[in-house]
């Protein structure tokens, strides 16, 4: 048996789904709590104490689904609209989709963690409604519908009032949510995708090739991880779920101006974000609201896809902060973006970072995860992909991208990385210099980016937007806001974690140095058409529109020049020019 990821572009295989219903009635004592559950942050699963939900049945509540088949055309989605009648109805009812199905006792893992109590219901919930989602008037009537949107998550499903019913996917194990990556090299491009076949079940691989050319194919490697290769809960626990073998195939030798790969055009049209998390396009999980703006950065992207050639998600993916179910959700949200162009990404706090797992920050934002599912889920260029620090070069532009959950102090390996990184920038190739963090590490800044003629600085983080003016020792080296000539003589900073999740506040104090500040969602662009021209954009993802924006022009000599503190043979600070 052979499995295939489609031919490249990659476009997701034909699944079907058939819904077999048998319901049984009953009801949940559930309680809903405002703390967060051991570095769940403020994940929407993370409200629901499942450790202290138990079942009981009720014989005066029904529970249907409809339509029982599903998935005729291919998709790999649908939706379920479920209809309730309860006799006794109250304002805390709600539906909840549990996958795999069986939830029950006796599938609970050993308990590892003092602290937890034993559930009687050992997994979260994928996603969930009240019941009076739809109908404010349910607690009056006892009836209600809800619709679901499912993806294929490769087991079958269960809808709980609590009240329980199957549906299958035909295809459980099909080839799911392709994205592209950048190779190790100028001519190498990388396809992962997620499916339920293991190599002694099916053999991965990619087929691809230019149109009116016998197809080629390339194997793929596979990866997966287990509970126990999560560090704590609730990844660990009521959190986890099964995500799959997450396969990853490189096309190689491939060649510019073709259609198997990104093309070498005149533009170059980059989008840098960070922070974005995942929303649901059924408004389930709507308890924490915690990414509203996910979805419009996401469809303000689609929209824009001709005129993209590749992304960086700069951290803090789907803050699934240890509900692994959650990643699946966010692999299908981006998927019309990350299958169609590079969409490389970097390390947050939300995917890395746990207590004595040997991230710098001894947080438990990762919910357990320890940066586990992001390495295995996205490929990128790196020599350690659990070490998230990597350079890639796209025409015109040079990227070194830092791993902010791993120290970057002096004389540690990120911090050698980085600065070979920076110190290996051939200017006759790459015109602009860029470094990308999902937080601010601004030692490294001080030490290494404005002596290396990094021309911006992108940050996530924290969530907004705001750009600073190009900054040399804490200060502004140009009073222009919009239009800077020549070279630069200073970085500037940006900040771009208004991606999707819930907004930081800005101080009250201006400080000299800030040019432009937004309390909203948003993305920057970077468009270079040739080796002397760069437009800078930063556009809400409200409504796509430009709210902030500058170029950077230079003459060729500009782009060769030298800046502070790094021309050869001249120790005074002073510039020398090629």
């Amino acid at each position: 048996m052979e499995e295939t990821a489609n031919h490249f572009p990659v476009k997701v295989p034909a699944t079907s789904l058939t819904v077999l219903v048998f319901w049984l009635l009953c009801s949940a004592n559930l309680t809903f709590v405002q703390a967060d559950i051991h570095g769940a942050g403020e994940q929407a699963l993370a409200k629901i104490d499942i450790y202290k939900t138990t079942l009981a049945l009720d014989g005066s509540a029904v529970i249907t689904a409809y339509p029982r088949t599903l998935g005729s055309l291919g998709e790999d989605s649908e939706w379920i609209t479920v209809n309730i009648v309860n006799e006794k109805p109250s304002a805390d009812d709600w539906v909840g989709v549990f996958s795999p199905a069986n939830f029950n006792a006796s599938t609970c893992p050993p308990q590892d963690e003092q602290w937890q109590e034993t559930p009687y219901i050992c997994t979260a919930p994928i996603k969930y409604k009240y019941a009076n989602h739809s109908n404010p008037e349910y607690t009056e009537t006892g009836k209600s519908t809800l619709r679901f949107l499912l993806i294929n998550q490769r087991a079958d499903f269960a809808f709980v009032l609590f009240s329980g019913g199957l549906s299958n996917f035909l295809n459980p194990k099909a080839p799911l949510y392709p994205r592209l990556a950048h190779g190790k090299s100028w001519d190498e491009m990388t396809v992962t995708w997620t499916s339920g076949y293991n190599i002694d079940e099916a053999v991965p691989f990619v087929e691809w090739g230019m149109k009116g050319e016998t197809p080629k194919r390339s194997p793929a490697g596979t990866l997966t991880f287990k509970q126990n290769s999560m560090c704590g809960s609730p990844a660990r626990t009521v959190g986890w779920r099964d995500p799959g073998f997450i396969h990853t195939s490189f096309l190689k030798d491939l060649w510019p101006n073709t259609v198997y790969t990104y093309r070498m055009d005149s533009l170059q049209r980059v989008i840098i974000f960070g922070d974005m998390g995942k929303a649901e396009r059924d408004g389930s999980n709507e308890y924490s609201d915690y990414q509203p703006g996910s979805l419009n950065t996401t469809d303000q992207l689609i929209k824009d896809l001709d005129n993209i050639d590749v992304v960086f998600h700069i951290g803090d993916l789907p803050y699934a902060n240890g509900y692994i179910s959650q990643w699946d959700q966010f692999t299908a949200q981006v998927q019309p973006i990350t299958s169609t162009v590079p969409y490389m990404i970097a390390s947050g706090n939300h995917e890395r970072d746990w207590p004595n797992s040997g991230s710098f920050y001894d947080t438990p934002d990762s919910g357990g995860e320890c940066g586990v599912p992001a390495e295995t889920m996205y490929y990128v260029p790196a020599e350690n992909r659990a070490k998230f620090w990597y350079s890639t070069d796209y025409g015109m532009f040079h990227f070194c991208i830092a791993d902010s959950e791993h120290d970057w102090r002096e004389g540690t390996e990120q911090y050698k990385f980085i600065e070979k990184c920076l110190a290996s920038v051939d200017r006759q190739k790459a015109a602009m210099v860029n470094l990308l963090s999902a937080s601010c590490p601004w030692l490294l800044v001080e030490l290494l980016v404005w002596p290396r003629g990094v021309d911006i600085a992108f940050f996530g983080h924290v969530h907004n937007y705001e750009r600073t003016c190009p900054i040399y020792q804490n200060q502004c080296v140009s009073k222009e806001k919009h239009h800077y000539s020549g070279t630069v003589n200073g970085t500037i900073h940006v900040v771009v974690g208004g991606g999707g999740s819930h907004l930081s506040g800005f101080s009250s104090v201006i400080p000299n140095w800030s040019i432009y500040r937004d309390y909203d969602f948003g993305f920057v662009k970077l468009t270079a058409f040739d080796h002397s021209s760069l437009l800078f954009e930063y556009k809400k993802s409200s409504d796509g529109k430009v709210y902030d924006s500058f170029t950077i022009s230079r003459d060729y000599r500009d782009v060769l020049a030298c800046v502070h503190d790094s021309c050869p043979g001249d120790n005074s600070g002073n510039l020398n020019r090629l």
